[in-house]
């Protein structure tokens, strides 16, 4: 999964907006329930893997999907609101299951036009 944006938020944002895709249409999910999520690590790798970790167990425990974020990361702590809704299989068709993010090719660096891109691969 990779995210890219102009700030590292967006970019951690997007990574998650791209684990969404791989399993349902993120564009076909209601932003009817807004969740609270907080995680922190010592690198924004880790903290990378901890965030989309969290969605991922978030999703499970609700039997949600969601479709938007918002983050905020200060230091090594993140605070995220998730956007979305209860799966309904009929209508989000999910494709696959995300069972975890990796740190198989996990970086979050700046690239030289100052775009931020965070990515890692996840095991479905």
């Amino acid at each position: 999964m990779r995210g890219i944006g102009a700030s590292r938020e967006e970019a951690f944002e997007q990574a998650a907006l791209a684990m969404i895709a791989a399993i349902a249409d993120p564009r076909a999910i209601r932003p009817e329930e807004a969740v609270e999520l907080a995680c922190e690590a010592p690198d924004d790798e880790l903290l990378l893997v901890e965030w989309l970790n969290a969605l991922i167990y978030e999703s499970a425990t609700r039997r949600m999907l969601w479709g938007r974020f918002k983050v905020r990361i200060e230091g090594t702590r993140l605070r995220a609101t998730a956007w979305g809704e209860k799966t309904d299989v009929a209508r989000h068709q999910p494709a696959v299951e995300v069972k975890g993010a990796t740190y198989t090719n996990l970086s979050v660096t700046q690239d030289r036009r100052g775009a931020w891109v965070a990515q890692c691969v996840v095991d479905v």
